[in-house]
C-alpha cells in the first residue's frame, strides 16, 4: 500500500502543485485548506506525513502542529513545514513544536518530494537483528523496536528524534558535526540549515530529563554522547 500524504495550504495553486508532484511519486494525496479541516483529516485518514503551511486562516499551522503532537493517534506522524516565513525565529518555533523538517517558499517541488521520501524512510526504518539494545545507565535504546526507555518508562520520541538519538548513542564518545548529522539523520546536504539539528537536540534533552546532559555540546563542532555504554 502506498503512503498517504496530507497537504495543508490555503493557496490552491500551491496545494495543486505539491499534490501533483507527490502523486507522481505514487503517494496517495489528500488536501486541506485550513487548520480545522487538517486536524479532522489527520484524525480520520491517519496520513504518514503532513506537509503543513504555517499561515492558515483561523487555526494557525503552529496550532495544528501542536495539536498533532498532543493527540496520541497523530503524535508520531511526520510533519514537514512549508511556509513563506523565512525568519529564523519561525523555523525555530516550528522545530521546537515537533516539526521534522522545514522548507521555505518559493521551493523546488523535487526537493520537497525528496524530503518527504527521506522522512518516510525514517518513519519506516527496518528493524535490526538481535543484540540491538543499547544501554546507557538508566537509558535503553531498542533499535529493533524503535523504543527508548528511561528508568523503565518509555520516552515518546518522533521518528526523527529517535534516529538522531540512535546515531549519537551508536557513535558515543565521538563528536558528530551538525553537517554530519544532517546527512545521516535528515539525508540532507550540509548546506541545509544546521539550526534544525540544534532544535532537535534541545527537544531530545528535554525529553530525556535527568540524562539529557549526556548529549554534550562540543563548542564550534557539534554534539557528542557521553558514556561507556553497552549492547544487549
Amino acid at each position: 500500500m502506498s503512503h498517504r500524504i496530507l497537504v495543508v495550504d490555503d493557496e490552491p495553486d500551491i496545494t495543486a502543485l505539491v499534490a501533483y508532484h507527490l502523486a507522481r511519486m505514487g503517494y496517495r494525496v489528500s488536501t486541506a485548506a485550513n487548520g480545522q479541516d487538517a486536524l479532522k483529516a489527520a484524525r480520520d485518514e491517519r496520513p504518514d506525513v503532513v506537509v503543513l503551511d504555517l499561515m492558515l486562516p483561523g487555526v494557525s499551522g503552529y496550532d495544528v502542529l501542536r495539536e498533532l503532537r498532543r493527540r496520541p493517534e497523530t503524535s508520531e506522524v511526520g510533519v514537514i513545514l512549508l511556509t513563506a516565513r523565512r525568519e529564523e525565529v519561525d523555523r525555530i518555533k516550528g522545530l521546537s513544536l515537533g516539526a521534522d523538517d522545514y522548507l521555505t517558499k518559493p521551493f523546488s517541488p523535487q526537493e520537497l518530494t525528496l524530503r518527504v521520501s527521506a522522512l518516510l524512510r525514517r518513519l519506516a526504518a527496518p528493524a535490526v537483528a538481535a543484540g540491538s539494545t543499547l544501554v546507557e545507565g538508566p537509558l535503553t535504546v531498542d533499535r529493533g523496536a524503535h523504543r527508548v526507555m528511561l528508568n523503565g518508562v518509555e520516552v515518546p520520541l518522533t521518528a526523527t528524534e529517535f534516529k538522531l538519538l540512535l546515531t549519537l548513542v551508536e557513535r558515543r564518545g565521538r563528536v558528530q558535526t551538525r553537517p554530519q548529522l544532517l546527512e545521516i539523520v535528515w539525508e540532507a546536504q550540509p548546506d541545509i540549515q544546521t539550526r534544525t539539528v540544534d532544535m532537535h537536540v534541545q527537544r531530545l534533552r528535554a525529553k530525556l530529563a535527568e540524562v539529557g546532559d549526556m548529549i554534550e555540546t562540543v563548542r564550534g563542532f557539534g554534539y557528542r554522547f557521553k558514556g561507556g555504554g553497552g549492547t544487549k
